[in-house]
């Protein structure tokens, strides 16, 4: 039963639900009502004092928006809806009041502070403020705090909005922001100076609405009105979070988080934030031939002419590397089985099986872990995996869900209660009786992890039993990004890696770095770095990296998504399917299109669910025959969340992360 309300704003009614704030509901009516602590998606602190509104007969001073309900409004004398005003001169003079407050300690730093052009306390000050102060005492100065390598801090700048506390206390799920002191003395400080241990802290730097968070490795490089902005969409995990690229001339600035609510809300991790620095170091930018054991810079005619050479007549191989768009794979299949030859994505060995949508991507959408009462996790830690995924499941937690957690025992930033590490686990959970949970919502998210070993189709078909069993959705978390749509475009071979690896003389590896490729094949490596692919490459071909080429990645739940090209490759490195192409035709049977749009149209009449920009399909749910698992214990698939893949690689940044989380991870040992 909705609890649903009138209200009288600036003179216009509405009706709004009645658990609604008048901060909320001044937005139903389109009226915008300025705010430094308030944000949707953290709890209310009612301490900025910005939002203040007239409430016409109750009490006779401003009321804060953010924290007053519809409901506890008084109706008027003879019953009329209540009347809220945002503009009268009370809460223009409450408003004038509170900026001019605000600014009594806050140092003037805007021509040299990185927030300048998109610092809230700027803007608000020139539409709400007054344009002079009556304070002549001198302003008081904080210590700068040390929070680690991302996020710099000027703390005189802060004025105790709270947003960064709440934000690691409830969505990133650490303990080490806080607030101490009283009156003049307050600040927000770190607990004994821990600098931040969460894959998630970058976000602060976008919630503060000051500079006092900024971000250190992007600090003086550029303003804001200086930059190119698109949308586009992230490769470092499979959540597909929505980004925007921020580019100066021809390189990457930052990474920002847009707000989605279907996958990433508007948060984003680390890696994704801050590699941007890994797409300037160990490039790929020119072909290269090996020649008595050693690569040779060569041109692109000279290149393909000695690869169609090489793949003329012999047994191919095509491998899919974790960061292809479907685009390239989907050219890379036409192009190798034309070829006689096995094509597959599937490089870490997962038995995920072929055409069986629900059992490769699942029925739940990453919405569903929100409202699930109950959530099972198999052989995967998503704090490493999904970080941004791993919040949404803290938030159902939050929220009083229960986390069961079949497999390695981590700390997911939320407690999660240990059935076991092994398979064994996982066989007596489906043989249990399950009255009791069938009338909740409950999902079963497995990881890669649990799939990469021999067994890994019989735990897929366990999995799949319980989430039947007990009515629950079902998730396959994968950690590649270009995963689920080269198994869409049915890149893969019956039988796995090996069966499409055997006897094959040439292998045309497409940015797969995370396999070892045995010595006696030639190798043909497609991809944008310098990594582990490169150097076993017996022709190098320089291709573009995510931000550097239009393509299309369907994300963990199955949700088709467009990356945008937000600069252009470097030196005569080229897009991934235009170099498939231009082989095709040195190999004599050219690939039938010419433009992007060409092969999209092909691609799409061949899987129309990919030309469903954003929508996650209904999969038919198809379980698979259970069979006996082996004895292990479950693995997981990534153990060091800052360096998996090439790009994150070749990131300074990345490898210094990595390095302190090692560290901190490290037993204590005391001092002799």
């Amino acid at each position: 039963m909705s609890d649903l309300k009138k209200i009288v704003i600036d003179g216009n009614e509405i009706e709004v639900d009645g658990a609604m704030t008048l901060i909320q509901a001044c937005e139903e009516a389109g009226i915008e009502i300025p705010r430094f602590c308030y944000h949707e998606r953290l709890t209310i602190a009612g301490n900025c004092r910005m939002c203040l509104v007239e409430v016409v007969g109750g009490p006779p001073k401003p009321a804060a928006s953010c924290a007053m309900q519809v409901r506890d409004l008084r109706p008027g004398p003879e019953g009329q809806p209540p009347v809220v005003k945002t503009n009268s001169p009370m809460v223009k003079k409450a408003r004038e009041g509170v900026m001019e407050f605000l600014l009594i300690n806050h140092p003037l730093d805007c021509p040299i502070c990185d927030q300048g052009g998109e610092c809230d306390l700027q803007d608000q000050a020139m539409a709400y403020g007054v344009d002079f102060s009556r304070f002549r005492e001198p302003k008081r100065a904080t210590e700068d705090l040390d929070l680690g390598p991302l996020v710099e801090t000027h703390m005189t700048r802060c004025i105790s909005c709270t947003r960064c506390v709440r934000f690691t206390t409830e969505v990133a799920g650490i303990t080490q922001m806080g607030q101490t002191g009283r009156g003049e003395d307050a600040e927000i400080t770190s607990y004994l100076g821990e600098t931040l241990d969460s894959n998630m802290q970058g976000n602060i730097i976008d919630l503060c609405p000051v500079g006092a968070l900024v971000s250190k490795p992007y600090a003086f490089t550029a303003r804001p009105w200086e930059l190119t902005k698109t949308e586009s969409i992230d490769v470092m995990d499979a959540l597909g979070s929505n980004i925007r690229v921020d580019t100066k001339g021809r390189e990457v600035m930052r990474f920002l988080p847009r707000n989605h609510d279907g996958v990433n809300e508007e948060w984003i991790s680390d890696k994704t934030r801050f590699v941007w620095d890994g797409l300037r170091r160990q490039r790929l930018d020119t072909p290269y031939i090996r020649e008595n054991g050693k690569l040779r810079k060569a041109s692109w005619p000279e290149a393909l002419a000695k690869v169609a050479s090489e793949m003329k007549g012999k047994k191919v191989a095509g491998l899919v590397g974790d960061l292809a768009p479907v685009e390239a794979a989907y050219a890379l299949k036409q192009l190798i089985e034309g070829q006689g030859g096995n094509v597959e994505c599937r490089t870490d060995g997962a038995k995920l099986p072929i055409g069986n949508r629900s059992a490769y991507v699942g029925t739940a959408a990453v919405e569903d872990l929100d409202t699930a009462a109950m959530i099972q996790l198999i052989g995967t830690n998503p704090k490493l995996e999904a970080p941004v995924l791993n919040a949404r499941i803290r938030k159902a937690w939050s929220r009083g869900a229960d986390v069961g957690l079949i497999g390695e025992n981590a700390d997911l930033t939320y407690p999660a209660y240990h059935m076991g590490a092994d398979r064994q686990t996982l066989t007596d959970t489906v043989g249990k009786d399950f009255n009791k949970v069938l009338d909740v919502d409950s999902v079963v998210v497995v990881g890669m992890g649990a799939l990469r070993e021999a067994d890994g189709e019989a735990v897929l078909a366990n999995a799949m039993a319980l989430a039947e069993k007990t009515k629950s959705k079902f998730l396959v978390l994968h950690t590649a990004a270009g995963r689920v749509g080269a198994m869409d475009v049915g890149a893969v071979t019956e039988g796995g890696l090996e069966a499409a690896l055997d006897g094959a003389e040439v292998i045309y590896n497409l940015g797969a770095d995370e396999v070892d490729i045995a010595d006696g094949a030639f190798v043909i490596y497609q991809g944008s770095h310098g990594d582990r692919g490169a150097h076993r490459a017996d022709v190098i071909l320089p291709a573009a990296a995510y931000t550097e080429e239009n393509g299309l990645f369907v994300n963990t739940e199955g949700r088709p998504q467009l990356a945008m090209r937000a600069s252009f490759p470097p030196g005569e490195a080229k897009e991934n399917w235009a170099i498939l192409r231009a082989l095709s035709a040195e190999l004599g049977s050219v690939l039938p299109f010419d433009s992007m749009a060409q092969l999209r149209q092909a691609m799409i009449k061949a899987h129309p669910h990919l030309g469903e920009i954003d929508q996650v399909p209904e999969n038919e749910w198809t379980p698979l025959p259970v069979k006996a698992m082996g004895k292990a214990t479950f693995v997981n698939a990534v153990t060091d969340f800052y360096l998996t893949n090439p790009i994150a690689r070749a990131s300074q940044l990345m490898a210094e992360l990595s390095a302190n989380a090692k560290a901190r991870n490290a037993i204590a040992v005391a001092a002799e």
